[in-house]
């Protein structure tokens, strides 16, 4: 039977995926929106992410797992607890209350939670935090993706806010 922190990490992998996946709703407001040619197709956003949360998983299994103390696993627990909030808030900003604007500030946060899992996970394991790197460069180019589709559309609010 797996440890514990196993089904940790894969439950957070899950919940993150599921719920970023329930809270991104592709319909006609997100259709009407002026993207830039480089956006990738809508259907490479499910198995990229899918990927790229197993890879962080899978790190914080081997993270855990090469923490000698309680307060090595501590502090992952900090830096997956932060990076989960981050990375729950980006998708009802940008598709649920349709504010493309707010989830660009957000997703400063989010970018900096998983280069906090980069560094952070190093002295545990410097493949965990290999492991992290293509979630870092995901969240990066979806930063510069979700600066275009701001610049492209805005301002937001009233605006886009309904409908």
């Amino acid at each position: 039977m797996p440890e514990t922190h196993i089904i940790a990490a894969i439950a957070w992998a899950i919940v993150l995926g599921g719920a970023g996946g329930a809270l991104t709703t592709i319909g006609l407001w997100y259709r009407n929106l002026k993207k830039p040619r480089w956006q990738p197709p809508d259907w490479l956003f499910g198995p990229a992410w899918t990927v790229i949360l197993g890879l962080a998983a899978w790190a914080a299994v081997l993270g855990w797992e090469g923490a000698a103390d309680a307060d090595g696993r501590r502090t992952i627990l900090i830096l997956y607890g932060v990076n989960f909030v981050c990375h729950l808030l980006w998708s009802p900003l940008f598709f649920t209350m349709r504010r493309p604007d707010w989830a660009l500030f957000e997703v400063v946060f989010l970018w900096g939670s998983v280069l906090a899992l980069c560094i952070g996970l190093t002295p545990y394991s410097l493949l965990a935090s290999w492991l992290i790197v293509p979630y870092l460069a995901w969240v990066s180019f979806a930063a510069i993706l979700n600066l275009m589709i701001v610049r492209l559309n805005g301002p937001f609010g009233a605006k886009f806010g309904k409908g």
